[in-house]
């Protein structure tokens, strides 16, 4: 079951940005390396195609890491997310300087991630939130925290919660059931 903050849904309404961590958020946080010492990385569908339904919605999608790979940049790419950042050690700079170019503020974006390095934008987003299995610190500053894994529909919990606060989430269902 999610854990929302008593405005969470108010908060989830403003969000015109849907900013999210890649390992431990959209992945399981486990690194897992080939035996060339590549970086390999599993995605989960259901984050992926709640990613894309929120972009259809009108809310942009973007990722920030801490780390660089490959494997993300493909991804993103499939997904269509233009804005993918990665090998970020400031994520608080990164995140302004995101916004500037979006021509937004803090209080229309959320941003989903699971450790510490992710305080600094968590607590300046106006729709903080985080899987379950994110540090418990985390987990203090989170507007939402997520039922389903990191990983496993972590993300696409909270896209189809921003979807629902704004009233596309409804249509777009109907959409499959014609």
């Amino acid at each position: 079951m999610a854990v929302k903050a008593s405005d969470a849904l108010e908060r989830a309404g403003r969000v015109r940005v849907m900013i999210f961590d890649v390992d431990g958020v959209l992945t399981d946080g486990h690194l897992w390396y080939g035996p060339a010492g590549e970086a390999l990385k599993a995605f989960s569908v259901l984050d992926g195609h709640g990613m894309k339904m929120l972009m259809k919605s009108g809310v942009e999608v973007a990722l920030l890491s801490g780390r660089s790979s490959p494997a993300v940049s493909i991804r993103a790419a499939e997904l269509g997310i233009r804005h993918a950042l990665q090998g970020i050690e400031d994520k608080a700079s990164a995140f302004a300087g995101l916004l500037a170019r979006l021509g937004l503020t803090a209080d229309q974006a959320g941003f989903m991630g699971d450790e510490l390095v992710d305080l600094p934008v968590l607590r300046r987003s106006a729709f903080a939130c985080a899987p379950g299995g994110a540090h418990a610190l985390v987990l203090r500053h989170a507007h939402y925290i997520a039922a389903a894994a990191a990983g496993a529909g972590a993300a696409r919990e909270v896209c189809e919660y921003v979807m629902q606060a704004q009233g596309t989430l409804d249509p777009a269902l109907a959409t499959w059931l014609a």
